[in-house]
């Protein structure tokens, strides 16, 4: 009954965190009213659909393995499940799909998109969820098929503006509490003004004659 489409994705301006909105075009082909459609997407992220560069690939590494690899471990990564609730409407409707984001660089997905430099990457969006539509007694209830999905391809600018609004030229690093205050103790008794700092003077004196 409902056919879908991404037309397109942004960086959410008033989130509390990186947040991006993907522009879902819904489809209803049989004239029927739809009242209201309880959606479900999966992002899931495809990347044997792009190249990469010598850059990249030495950034992913970690991810994927070694680039002879890929053709075994170039899997796809999941990116977010999120619930939507999509509101009346006849023939069809462009609803906001909002997807929040971690700078978390421990999840597979941050870390594929750290390690790009630009382009884009493939999306796939798959769709599940309740649909209640006008019937000849009343109100009735459908499910969405399993197999609607959208491919969409998200430039790699989006994702860094939305992590800029929140996160200008900054990354994050989780470390366990004990090496946190082991590193607090150093900064502290060193009297260094900032994060950034200190772990420069860390790795200054692990290589003495690096750059």
């Amino acid at each position: 009954m409902l056919r879908f489409a991404c037309t397109g994705a942004r960086p959410e301006p008033y989130s509390a965190g990186p947040s991006l909105l993907f522009d879902v075009r819904i489809a209803e082909e049989e004239g029927r009213r739809v009242h209201s459609v309880m959606l479900r997407t999966q992002i899931r992220i495809e990347p044997r659909g792009r190249a990469y560069s010598e850059a990249e690939s030495a950034k992913l590494v970690d991810l994927f393995g070694e680039p002879a690899r890929w053709g075994e471990t170039l899997n796809p990564l999941q990116l977010a499940t999120v619930g939507t609730a999509v509101g009346a409407f006849t023939g069809e409707i462009v609803t906001p799909v909002t997807v929040p984001l971690t700078y978390d660089l421990d999840i597979a997905a941050t870390k594929y998109f750290h390690g790009l430099s630009d382009g884009e990457v493939p999306l796939l969006l798959l769709f599940s969820g309740t649909v209640f539509y006008a019937g000849p007694d009343g109100v009735q209830v459908g499910l969405v098929s399993w197999h609607e999905e959208a491919a969409f391809r998200l430039p790699v600018a989006t994702w860094r503006a939305a992590m800029d609004d929140h996160y200008p030229r900054s990354a994050f690093v989780r470390v366990s509490t004990a090496t946190l205050d082991a590193l607090s103790a150093y900064r502290s008794a060193r009297t260094i003004p900032n994060w950034d700092d200190t772990f420069e003077r860390l790795l200054k004196e692990a290589d003495p004659g690096g750059p």
